[in-house]
C-alpha cells in the first residue's frame, strides 16, 4: 500500500485537480484521503447540486467515478441519490474524458431515462 504522501500519488492528483480548474466556476474541489484511498470530490453551485466522486484506491491501478443527487431531507439533513458509476478507468486520461461526460449530463440523462421508462413501459 502506498502512502498518501508518495510522489507518484500527489502527481496524479496534481494533474487531475490542474486538468479541472476549467470548471472551478461551476463546482468546489475537495481532496480527501482515506484509510484506503483517496478522492476528488467536486460539488455543483446550483440551485440543483451534483457531487462527483473521483475514487482511487491505494491498492489498485484502477480509478472509479460516481454521481450523486443531493437533496434535502426536511430542509435540514442532506440526502445522497446515486444517479451513476463507472469503475476501472485505467488512465487519468479516461477519467477526465468520463468526468467531462457527466459534468455535460451524461448522468442526468441516464436517470431520466430510467424514470422515462419505469413509468411508461410498466
Amino acid at each position: 500500500m502506498e502512502s498518501k504522501y508518495s510522489p507518484e500519488i500527489q502527481a496524479e492528483i496534481d494533474e487531475i485537480t490542474n486538468k479541472i480548474q476549467r470548471w472551478q466556476n461551476i463546482f468546489d474541489f475537495k481532496t480527501e484521503f482515506y484509510y484506503n484511498g483517496w478522492a476528488i470530490s467536486l460539488r455543483e453551485k446550483s440551485v440543483y447540486p451534483r457531487c462527483i466522486i473521483i475514487f482511487k484506491s491505494f491498492d489498485t491501478n484502477s480509478f472509479s467515478i460516481k454521481s450523486f443527487e443531493i437533496h434535502l431531507k426536511n430542509f435540514q439533513k442532506e440526502e445522497y441519490k446515486e444517479l451513476y458509476c463507472t469503475d476501472n478507468l485505467n488512465s487519468i486520461k479516461s477519467v477526465l474524458e468520463e468526468l467531462k461526460e457527466i459534468i455535460y449530463g451524461k448522468d442526468l440523462i441516464q436517470e431520466a431515462s430510467k424514470i422515462y421508462r419505469k413509468a411508461f413501459m410498466n
